[in-house]
């Protein structure tokens, strides 16, 4: 009986802990990006300039906040807003990827916010080639 009692007490436990996470944390900012979620930089020379800013916009009710933005790999760098980016404001994430490799890349950001439809990815594409 006392083994029975112990486990109905832990399921309630997890389930009333389960519900109670429903609709915490749960934040009106959204971000809205101006452009594709794709970036194709086409043929670029070896050396040159391989960055590329992607706009936002927050359409949402509450302010956003970017935790957080990972890259793919080592040889694609990303800067954000570290404020919070007000109702109806704007922002930009810009991506630089190092032209100094040769070759077709394809790279993924994602972007980790308090929005309603994080994380978001973004994609950047190109082929370096070589000055000659």
């Amino acid at each position: 009986m006392k083994k029975i009692f112990n486990l109905t007490f832990a399921v309630l436990l997890l389930f009333t802990a389960a519900c109670s996470q429903n609709g915490e944390n749960v934040s009106n900012a959204e971000m809205t990006f101006k452009e594709d979620l794709t970036f194709d930089f086409g043929k670029i020379a070896e050396n040159s300039d391989g960055t590329h800013e992607f706009v936002f916009k927050n359409t949402g009710k509450d302010p956003l906040i970017i935790t957080n933005v990972k890259s793919s790999c080592g040889c694609t760098v990303p800067t954000y807003p570290e404020k919070p980016i007000k109702k109806g404001e704007t922002g930009k994430i810009s991506v630089k990827y190092d032209t100094k490799r040769i070759g077709v890349f394809t790279k993924t950001i994602t972007v980790y916010s308090n929005a309603k439809n994080s994380p978001v990815k973004l994609h950047i594409k190109g082929e370096v080639t070589r000055n000659e």
